[in-house]
């Protein structure tokens, strides 16, 4: 089992006006099988947690420290964090002109592994894995999220997160932009991939409706940049009758 250790993170972002820090000390621990559901109003640095843990060079650490397996992840390149068993659902995933989701899916599954997948398994894993996210086999043939609609990219997130098999998977607002049909569908795949591989889950979203398919172990509430308060499915049921208000009313105090 798994387990990512994030101690006490700092992080600053360059903005026009001078350096913004964002995240203000962060303490979260996610275990393998574990989900873990962030919460918070827009602009309280969600998603610059998910990309600092990533390594997206936007973002300095300033401070703290990201363990994954007791090794030190700040001091890995981004392709090594990967390698290592992290993965990032991007909420606005980006095209790869050129390069075919048949040969995306598979030469990153040979670096994760270090060995290229038996092709007639390979071929067959994906073709299954389309059919549970009602992907048409078209896709495979098409390059990467080029003219593919937003829950179409989703859908090829999810479809990464189920053949690549990550240790810790870091979903970034997975449910934004998707109709009824297309979030259940999604939901469905990532409850698929933590039957199947027991991985831990950061999932960060605004709204509660993504949680009534993938229901949460922990629920953490983000403000300012850091955790203001932490609970079970219960915590998530509450913001979505009252609010983030009282949060915001006091990190303004």
């Amino acid at each position: 089992m798994s387990i990512l250790e994030i101690k006490n993170l700092h992080a600053t972002v360059e903005t026009p006006e001078g350096t913004k820090q964002i995240l203000k000390g962060v303490d979260l621990t996610i275990k393998g099988g574990e989900t873990h559901a962030i919460m918070g109003p827009n602009g309280s640095g969600k998603s610059t947690l998910a990309y600092a843990i990533a390594g997206h060079p936007k973002y300095e650490i300033t401070e703290g420290e990201v363990l994954l397996d007791g090794e030190d992840v700040l001091e890995m390149e981004v392709d090594e964090r990967a390698r290592a068993g992290l993965f990032l659902a991007m909420q606005y995933p980006v095209e790869v002109p050129g390069v075919t989701v048949s040969n995306f899916l598979r030469t990153a599954k040979t670096a994760i592994d270090g060995q290229a997948p038996s092709l007639r398994h390979w071929v067959k894993d994906v073709k299954n894995a389309m059919d549970d996210l009602r992907m048409d086999p078209a896709f495979a043939e098409r390059n990467v999220n080029e003219g593919f609609s937003g829950g179409e990219k989703k859908r090829h997130e999810i479809l990464q997160m189920q053949l690549l098999k990550p240790a810790i998977a870091v979903l970034d607002e997975t449910d934004s932009g998707l109709d009824v049909d297309a979030l259940r569908i999604v939901s469905e795949g990532v409850n698929r991939a933590k039957e199947n591989t027991d991985v831990g889950i950061m999932l960060i979203t605004h709204y509660t409706r993504i949680l009534q398919y993938v229901k949460p172990d922990f629920v953490h509430v983000f403000v300012d940049g850091k955790i203001a308060e932490q609970g079970g499915p219960e915590l998530a049921e509450r913001l979505e009758a009252e609010g983030y208000d009282r949060y915001l009313t006091g990190a303004g105090a």
